[in-house]
């Protein structure tokens, strides 16, 4: 394996530099959710992940129930 010279690593440096500046600027267009919004969009998923564990748990607890009767 080469070497690496000292212009492929300027090289890198810059590329990284570029990439930085293009990561800034994408962020720029990102429109961000002002503090209602964010309380509201919380909230929703906290409650949409909630119905979900009681939607699994209630499954789990009825196919733990069938399987003790196939078994048991």
């Amino acid at each position: 394996m080469p070497a690496q010279t000292s212009a492929n690593k300027g090289s890198g440096i810059k590329k990284f530099g570029r990439f930085l500046k293009a990561v800034r600027s994408e962020l720029k267009k990102v429109i961000w959710p002002n503090r209602k919004e964010l309380i509201n969009n919380t909230v929703v998923v906290i409650v949409s992940v909630t119905l979900v564990i009681i939607a699994l748990w209630v499954l789990d607890s009825i196919f733990g129930l069938a399987l003790n009767l196939i078994i048991g």
